[in-house]
């Protein structure tokens, strides 16, 4: 028993309520590696964008993506202001994981031109899993220690790569070998694929629900009620405390940067994979391939930030990021696109992780979910960009790999970013503002 107390607090996972909250990375990872990676883009070329040409499908997919995020962007910092304000960020994060949940489990219906039906359900489920997420990144810093968060953030993501691979090679194994357990052929063990998704994110999302304990509200005990002028007000004075949180904002800087990069490549990898003429089959496999190689990987790049620090870490998977997206040019076999598969597994759980847990150590506990509310506009806009820049390059240029090409940019701008955060600077004015 002491020993597996000793592995849980090395990985940051000792607590129950840490257990818990970690265990949501288990849980939304299946959406992430089934719906958004590995499956539906897939699905959304042959199948709901059916006749369309290979250039135009994936320009369509990418714009349905940046719809999405264009709105998490805009509503996050208001949502994190009334979850703060109100006390109600887990219950936030229910609502919208029910959300995307559901319209998951509405990808059932997708058939043959279905594209603009799939646009919507797919923007819906984006919607849902982002929004949900602001709110569980918001929860970190009220549970975690300061010499415990970079752990127990990579953690998190540890079992994230575990729950989404597991989940993927059930798909997997569904759309390959369906008939033989009887299923019908034809779309149907997909879309029974995205059923499954659906209720694997809410039964491993009841922990979080039952177990980790609601923060506080952030207004004071004389202020009574839920007043919109109140919660702008709040969202205006997080607007001025970035001012006084310079460093913070200039990490907010570098993420809506460098993780443009992050986002495309998982983003759009599969679909750039099927227009190169990679297998189908070999597509899903080098997204479980990523999976599991990632979990160990999430883990190394805590022990690593312990070691050498946490910008430091992050600065190490972006230069690995940078090789990953020259390499991919000349990526040409199912071999070749394995190994940028490995590569890429190495570094992404481990630098958004770690991206995260640097963030968190940059603000107020007080007002979390308001600063990952602006967390999560640099993240998504981030992700607008990416996929805009991408589906513009390959419809000019006629080919998605100088759209590869075009991501160095957003590694090398913010890595030099992330260089000029004073983290020390910035962890104690987050220390005497709480």
């Amino acid at each position: 028993m002491s020993a597996r107390r000793g592995l849980l607090a090395r990985i940051g996972l000792d607590r129950p309520e840490l257990r818990a909250w970690a265990l949501y990375d288990w849980a939304n990872s299946a959406f992430f590696t089934v719906v958004v990676t590995a499956v539906f883009p897939i699905y959304f070329k042959q199948v709901a964008a059916a006749g369309m040409p290979d250039a135009e499908a994936t320009a369509r997919f990418g714009w349905a993506t940046s719809a999405a995020l264009i709105l998490v962007a805009l509503i996050s910092p208001v949502l994190g202001a009334f979850g703060d304000y109100t006390g109600l960020r887990k219950r936030l994060l229910t609502v919208f994981l029910f959300l995307g949940a559901g319209a998951t489990a509405a990808m059932y219906f997708i058939e043959s031109g279905d594209w603009v039906y799939a646009s919507v359900i797919f923007g819906l489920g984006n919607l849902g899993i982002l929004l949900s997420i602001t709110f569980y990144d918001s929860l970190l810093p009220h549970l975690a220690g300061d010499d415990e968060i970079d752990r127990v953030s990579t953690g998190g993501f540890a079992l994230g790569y575990v729950g989404g691979g597991l989940l993927l090679v059930a798909a997997l194994v569904l759309i390959m070998k369906g008939e033989s357990f009887g299923l019908p052929g034809g779309t149907f063990p997909t879309r029974l694929s995205f059923l499954i998704v659906a209720i694997w994110w809410l039964a491993f999302s009841l922990p979080l629900i039952l177990r980790v304990p609601e923060p506080p509200p952030s207004r004071s005990p004389g202020e009574q009620g839920v007043s919109v002028v109140a919660v702008f007000r709040r969202l205006s004075e997080t607007l001025r405390d970035l001012r006084r949180h310079p460093q913070a904002f200039l990490m907010l800087i570098a993420v809506l940067v460098y993780n443009d990069g992050i986002t495309t490549i998982y983003r759009m990898a599969t679909i750039f994979g099927d227009e190169i003429g990679i297998p189908r089959n070999d597509l899903i496999t080098a997204v479980v391939l990523v999976q599991f190689v990632g979990f160990p990987f999430a883990f190394l790049f805590g022990a690593l930030a312990g070691r050498i620090g946490t910008k430091p870490a992050i600065l190490c998977g972006l230069t690995v990021y940078l090789g990953i997206s020259v390499f991919g040019y000349f990526v040409q076999t199912t071999t070749q696109f394995y190994m940028l598969a490995i590569a890429v597994a190495m570094v992404q759980g481990g630098t958004q992780a770690l991206s995260r847990s640097l963030f968190a150590s940059l603000i107020p506990t007080s007002r979390s979910s308001q600063f990952f509310g602006f967390f999560a506009v640099a993240e998504k806009f981030s992700a607008v960009l990416g996929p805009l820049v991408f589906s513009w390059v390959t419809l000019w240029t006629g080919s998605s790999r100088y759209a590869v090409l075009s991501v160095i940019a957003f590694f090398l701008v913010g890595g030099l970013l992330l260089s000029r955060v004073r983290v020390e600077e910035g962890q104690q004015q987050a220390l005497e503002a709480r």
